[in-house]
C-alpha cells in the first residue's frame, strides 16, 4: 500500500471520528455531519479496496493503531473546527467517551467490508434514525 493511500485513509478516518465526536457531544446528528460521515466512510472504502476490488489493504482486524492515532487527531480538529473553539483540546478530550467513538468508528468501518460503495448511502449511521426522520 502506498504511503499516499494510507494518508488518505487516515484523513478520512480522522474526519469521520471528528463528526462522531460532535455527534456524541451535541447528542444530535446534523445533515452536514451525516453527509460528512457518509463521505468519509465511502472514501475509506474506495482507498482501502485494492484495484482488483476483491482484497483490502487494511483487513478488518488491523485498524486498532490507526483508530487510536486518528482519535487523537479528531479531538484536536473537533475542539477547533466543530466546537467553534468553545472547548479546549483538553476539555473536549475529558468530555468525549473515547471508547464509544472508537466503537462507532469500528462499526462504520465494518460497513465498508459488507456494502458496496453505492450501497453505503443506505447504511445506518449512528443517531441516523432521528436524522432520517427529520427530527433534530
Amino acid at each position: 500500500m502506498s504511503k499516499q493511500a494510507i494518508l488518505r485513509i487516515q484523513s478520512f478516518l480522522a474526519r469521520m471520528m471528528m463528526d462522531l465526536i460532535k455527534n456524541q457531544v451535541e447528542q444530535k446528528l446534523t445533515n452536514y455531519s451525516a453527509a460528512s460521515i457518509l463521505a468519509s466512510v465511502i472514501g475509506i472504502k474506495r482507498f482501502n479496496l485494492k484495484e482488483n476490488k476483491t482484497f483490502y489493504y487494511i483487513k478488518r482486524d488491523e485498524w486498532d493503531a490507526m483508530l487510536e492515532e486518528s482519535l487523537k487527531l479528531a479531538i484536536t480538529y473537533a475542539s477547533v473546527d466543530r466546537m467553534n473553539g468553545q472547548l479546549s483540546l483538553f476539555q473536549l478530550s475529558e468530555l468525549v467517551d473515547k471508547t464509544q467513538v472508537n466503537l462507532a468508528a469500528e462499526k462504520l468501518i465494518d460497513l465498508t467490508y459488507v456494502y458496496s460503495t453505492r450501497d453505503l448511502a443506505e447504511a445506518q449511521l449512528p443517531g441516523g434514525e432521528d436524522w432520517k426522520e427529520g427530527r433534530r
